[in-house]
């Protein structure tokens, strides 16, 4: 896709994601809507950004047997999204089962390691992997099932491409030079995710909670006019 930029639309008042939309829709390349979106306004709310014209990233990391997570691509694909979240936890078995019921033309991606976690969380919950290589084990494994691509952080971003060619790497919890950096723990800027090799760059609160969230979206957009996107493992 020639923009990059999916802006994260994470609010449960429609007429606001609305707004928002409108507003950003000249200087992004599509709109991601997640669970507090999802869980307010359902499909119908999912239909209505989509008049936008823009592409639709369905943020819901669908996580369950894998009966029950292809019974729910399978509900999702008349929405058209562009781009579906599942959870690479979910094993092999659930990440074959979303791929096959999903809509052509959808990139099924599963989620890796959240944006939010450190080494100290991941042992907290029993993995004693570092980061790096938790994504590396669940990237071969999304691979396999046949998905499309993963999402990771940025600083694993690289890793992941270079072993697989081809491949779909979304990073969130972007921030520009200068952003605050809120909850995200493993954070890059746009122009360095692209330079490792993501594919779509999800950019939320610098954006949507900037005082003039256009000027936001086209600051972002001219900042990576000048640092193209590297090829795997440059």
């Amino acid at each position: 896709m020639s923009n990059s930029v999916f802006v994260a639309i994470d609010t449960p008042d429609l007429a606001a994601a609305q707004a928002l939309a409108k507003a950003v829709a000249p200087h992004v390349g599509g709109l991601k809507l997640g669970l507090e979106f999802f869980a307010a306004n359902g499909p119908s709310g999912v239909r209505a950004l989509g008049e936008t014209g823009l592409p639709i990233f369905l943020d819901l990391k669908l996580h369950d047997i894998p009966n029950t997570v292809g019974k729910a691509v399978a509900a999702l694909a008349p929405l058209s999204p562009a781009v579906l979240t599942v959870h690479a936890a979910g094993g092999r078995a659930m990440l074959e089962a979303a791929k096959a019921a999903a809509p052509a033309g959808c990139k099924v991606v599963a989620v890796t390691v959240l944006t939010s976690l450190d080494s100290a969380d991941l042992a907290d919950i029993g993995v004693t992997s570092s980061p790096a290589e938790q994504v590396e084990r669940l990237a071969d494994l999304t691979r396999h099932a046949g998905c499309d691509g993963i999402v990771c952080s940025g600083e694993e971003v690289a890793g992941a491409a270079v072993r697989w060619p081809g491949g779909t790497f979304v990073v969130p919890g972007l921030r520009p030079a200068g952003s605050d950096l809120g909850d995200q723990k493993r954070v890059l800027t746009p122009a360095d995710a692209l330079g490792r090799g993501a594919s779509i760059l999800v950019i939320g609160r610098p954006i949507t909670a900037a005082a003039d969230p256009a000027e936001a979206a086209r600051s972002v957009a001219a900042s990576l006019l000048s640092r193209p996107a590297l090829t795997a493992g440059a």
